[in-house]
Formats: structure tokens, C-alpha cells, sequence
């Protein structure tokens, strides 16, 4: 239960009320971002809550118990606040929200309502929509490991060990051929689908994930994209690409004889045989179902 400090609740208790909501996003990086919806700026809590950000807050509906409850904050792009290219690449997933409700007249008269993460954002144009969630939709996230077939760490992490330095390209673009492919030089001593689900990161900017890798019969190659691509690429620009991984004990044991690291479960009977019901022709000694 809140405890609405007593200088707030004397001033809500009037007939008239200078009252609006401000927002105080903390961004996983440590950067702290404050908004209001007021038309001055404003401080308080050691923070500066901006005007004219053009954030504005959807309906919210409060739940009781642990069920997830969610709202949402829309504005547009600024570049004294949010830049269309940080919420492009990431920099505001799981960011924490702080929702206060704030008299302007004296900032000090402030009370925090409640605390979110962003989830999901959609762009249109040079707006945003971004979905605020309660704390509670962490309780329905996988914790601890998942038993399945394919690897689940990541390639190049402590718990992989494959040392990433030994399967890394570099090269530069050739061509930009359209938003999610380009025609790059310096892998051609790589063959065709080497850097497929790899990783490619512009000098100083950034990474994407590689869908396919062709080789050309000019030693050039073509990569291209899940997605397509965020930031404005050239001819000319820089890159390294690093080696993807289809996450089966197969592709660990040939392509980087990994295999005493393989974090999966590949010998796990899958839905098949989960499905599967007894037949003749099949060899019923108790011996093992996978040599």
C-alpha cells in the first residue's frame, strides 16, 4: 500500500490540483532518461524530467495478485531525448520505467505509482509505441536451463569456450543492394555459408544477424540479412563478421571440435518418438534407443 507523502495529499485534496505524470526511464547501459508530460521541464529525485518530449501514456488497468498487468507510453523521435537508432539497436529493452505523479507548481510534491520495463516497441514513421509491463511478467520466464536437443549456449561465451578470434572475417562493402543484403570483399577465402547465423558488426556501430553467405566466383560475396538494416550503410564502410552456429552437436563437433563443451541434450527423444507406439519391426532388447 502507497503512502501518499502528507504535503501531496494536502494538495490533492483541493478543489483545484497542478498535478501531471512524469516518467524516469533507466536504461540497462546506466543512462537515465527523464520525461514529463508537462509543458516545462522539471526536477526532482536528481533527476530532469523533460518537456515537449512528446510522450503521452495509454489507459492502464491495475491487477490484483500476481497476474501481468501492461500499459504503454507513445511520442515522437528528438535528439535531445530518444533517437530513433538507440530504440533501432536495442538500448531500451528491459529498460526500467519510473511513473510519478508530480505537482508542477512545487516538484517536490511527488509520489512514484509504479515501476515498469519496456517490452515491445513498434516504430511508424517518427513516432513510437512502447509497452510497459509490470514487474511480475518476470515470473513467467524460463529460469534455469531447458532440456532440449540443440546447444543453448552462445558462440564465443564462457560457458561455449570457442575462441571467436579464430573464426572471424574482416572485409568491407562493396555494394549496398538493397536493406537486407550486401555485396562485401575480403572473405574469399571463406567458402559459401561459413558466416551463415553469424554475426556482423559495422566498425564502431551496429551488430546484425547473418541469415545467408554466398561466395562469388569473383572472390567477392554476398551476405544477407534476417532483418533489414537499421543504420545507413556505404561502399567503403568496414566490418567483422564472426562464424554462425546452428546450434547442433553435429556442427560443434566438425566445424569447431567443441563437442566436450556442447551445451545440449542431443541423445533427447524428440516428439516423434514421444508419439511413436510399439510395431514389429522394430528390436525390443532393452538396449539403449540411441548409440
Amino acid at each position: 500500500m502507497k503512502t501518499v507523502p502528507a504535503d501531496l495529499a494536502a494538495h490533492l485534496a483541493q478543489e483545484a490540483t497542478t498535478t501531471c505524470h512524469a516518467w524516469r526511464v533507466t536504461r540497462r547501459d546506466g543512462i537515465v532518461l527523464g520525461f514529463t508530460e508537462h509543458d516545462r521541464d522539471l526536477t526532482f529525485d536528481g533527476t530532469i524530467f523533460l518537456a515537449a518530449s512528446g510522450f503521452s501514456a495509454s489507459e492502464a488497468e491495475a491487477a490484483t495478485g500476481l497476474s501481468v498487468s501492461a500499459d504503454e507510453v507513445a511520442g515522437g523521435f528528438s535528439s535531445a531525448a530518444i533517437r530513433e537508432r538507440d530504440l533501432a539497436t536495442g538500448r531500451y529493452d528491459g529498460a526500467r520505467v519510473e511513473l510519478f505523479l508530480v505537482n508542477w507548481a512545487a516538484p517536490d510534491q511527488h509520489i512514484l505509482l509504479n515501476m515498469r520495463e519496456i517490452g515491445e516497441v513498434s516504430r511508424a514513421g517518427a513516432q513510437f509505441r512502447a509497452e510497459l509491463r509490470s514487474l511480475a511478467h518476470r515470473l513467467s520466464q524460463p529460469q534455469g536451463r531447458v532440456y532440449s536437443r540443440r546447444c543453448d549456449a552462445s558462440l564465443g561465451d564462457a560457458r561455449c569456450g570457442v575462441n571467436l578470434d579464430l573464426w572471424r572475417g574482416e572485409g568491407a562493402v562493396l555494394a549496398v543492394e538493397d536493406a537486407s543484403r550486401i555485396a562485401v570483399s575480403g572473405l574469399g577465402g571463406f567458402d559459401s555459408g561459413f558466416f551463415r547465423q553469424g554475426v556482423l558488426t559495422f566498425s564502431g556501430r551496429v551488430s546484425v544477424d547473418v541469415e545467408a553467405h554466398a561466395r562469388k566466383a569473383d572472390g567477392s560475396a554476398e551476405l544477407t540479412f534476417w532483418l533489414p538494416l537499421e543504420v545507413q550503410v556505404a561502399a567503403g564502410d568496414t566490418f567483422t563478421v564472426t562464424a554462425g552456429c546452428d546450434k547442433s552437436f553435429a556442427t560443434c563437433r566438425a566445424r569447431f571440435a567443441n563437442h566436450l563443451n556442447f551445451r545440449g541434450f542431443p541423445h533427447v527423444p524428440g516428439a516423434d518418438f514421444a508419439y511413436s507406439y510399439v510395431d514389429g519391426e522394430r528390436v525390443h532388447d532393452g538396449g539403449p534407443i540411441f548409440e
